[in-house]
């Protein structure tokens, strides 16, 4: 728990984009990533040949360790999906680096991706998307070893049998006989999502991105498919990108945590502190909009206005202040850098200390669960 002296001292440091931490531990990094995107326009905006540019990333940079999750949170089109599949180099970065195991990959050949593919996997949010209807569970689970045969060097289809019953007990679909003949449509959607799962562990991978992976799920279900996850960390030592919307759900399931605020990282640390602790306002907003099971408790009244600006039109200066009830003239004008407050909590604002006591001053009782 960062610990505040009197809460009036803070230590911090200003975290430059090109600081690149040892990577002994790390399994993968991304240092100052952009993507820029041109938007459609209609037909005689093309013939003109007029360009909309959309920064979707605007210089991220995380650093996940071996066996962590590393949450990452954020509004609908922050960009966090984007990290996810430019870190597994399914869509081209505009700049930046990416590090997987100490090497850079941000300008690997097309050969040598497919030689890391396997290595780096996605688990996608909608499990009735993902997953070919027309073929059986061990269809869609072996598809991605007889492609990578030579990388996982499986010789037989013995060995692949072999291969994906293994990945569906680890997901604990068990016994995993009776699943293997099934189809999608047979499956509830928590048995779809752990068919996902193990589609990306039999390939043996070192590093999973989760976007939303039980976002579609009842809640019921979610705990299952969670506890899968953290077994999975703890058994085997993967990594995990979890990407998700629910704050409550970070604190209890990952160990770092991120917010994503329009393209850019304004807040990260040790989950409990991010969301224990929250210093930037756009941060405290998603927290006071969680909600909370006591219809007689007190609520944290954060007062954040307005809509989020386009990615085509980023306000300059701190792309927050339009919306931020601690505006002043230097947010318009001067983007704040991402400071270190103390241990591995970081900020992106000008008068965090400021709303963070006006924050506490609101929020007398925990809501999170």
């Amino acid at each position: 728990m960062l610990v505040c002296k009197g809460d009036t001292h803070l230590t911090e440091t200003i975290i430059h984009q090109s600081e690149i931490e040892s990577p002994g531990s790390s399994v993968i990094r991304i240092v100052g990533l952009q993507k820029q995107f041109l938007a459609k326009l209609g037909f005689w905006a093309a013939i003109r040949g007029k360009k909309v540019v959309i920064r979707a990333l605007d210089g991220v940079s995380l650093d996940i360790k071996t066996g962590e999750i590393f949450g990452l949170a954020g509004e609908s089109g922050c960009g966090k999906t984007t990290v996810g599949r430019a870190m597994l180099r399914l869509i081209e970065p505009t700049s930046g680096s990416i590090y997987f195991k100490g090497q850079d990959i941000t300008h690997l050949s097309d050969k040598g991706t497919r030689a890391l593919r396997a290595k780096m996997q996605m688990v996608f949010q909608d499990p009735y998307e993902s997953i070919n209807p027309r073929m059986s569970v061990y269809e869609v689970i072996a598809e991605g070893v007889r492609i990578n045969k030579k990388i996982l060097g499986v010789d037989s289809e013995e060995s692949i049998r072999q291969l994906v019953i293994k990945a569906l007990e680890l997901v604990q679909l068990s016994p995993p006989e009776q699943f293997i003949s099934r189809y999608p449509h047979e499956l509830s959607g928590g048995q779809r999502q752990r068919v996902a799962i193990a589609r990306a562990l039999v390939l043996q991978p070192d590093f999973i991105v989760a976007d939303e992976p039980v976002s579609m799920l009842d809640v019921s279900i979610r705990a299952e498919v969670l506890n899968v996850m953290t077994d999975l960390r703890d058994k085997l030592g993967l990594s995990f990108l979890f990407i998700t919307h629910d704050l409550a759900l970070a604190k209890h399931t990952t160990d770092k945590l991120a917010i994503m605020y329009l393209g850019k990282i304004v807040e990260q640390g040790e989950s409990g502190e991010v969301i224990d602790m929250p210093f930037h306002p756009y941060t405290q907003a998603l927290i006071a909009a969680i909600p909370v099971p006591d219809p007689d408790g007190r609520k944290v009244e954060v007062f954040v206005g307005g809509e989020v600006p386009s990615a085509v039109n980023i306000p300059s200066g701190c792309r927050f202040h339009p919306r931020c009830p601690f505006a002043k003239e230097i947010c318009s004008t001067t983007e704040p850098e991402l400071r270190r407050i103390e241990g591995h909590h970081q900020v992106s604002c000008h008068f965090y200390e400021e709303a963070y006591a006006k924050f506490k001053i609101r929020s007398k009782k925990t809501y999170l669960p």
